[in-house]
């Protein structure tokens, strides 16, 4: 089964990262305000970077590998995804 490890931009301009096996599903819970208490009250979000991986090990690996970037880095990273 595929996860996938992904990057909301929210509207306060911060960043998130997390991890799911289904975006468009994970989303909509943030957008509901029952997803991560950081995303609460910081809408609208977008999603602005998404990377497959082959499992839920490896789906936590790279979210805490993108977490301990800079927020730089994690732009630099998203620029490169949306070329």
């Amino acid at each position: 089964m595929l996860w996938y490890v992904y990057i909301l931009r929210c509207g306060d301009g911060t960043l998130y990262t997390g991890i799911t096996d289904d975006v468009d599903r994970r989303l909509a819970v943030h957008r509901s305000g029952k997803g991560a208490k950081y995303t609460r009250g910081r809408g609208p979000l977008e999603v602005v970077y998404i990377q497959k991986v082959p499992d839920k090990s490896a789906a936590l690996k790279r979210e805490i590998a993108i977490k301990k970037l800079t927020r730089q880095e994690k732009e630099q990273l998203i620029k490169e995804v949306q070329k």
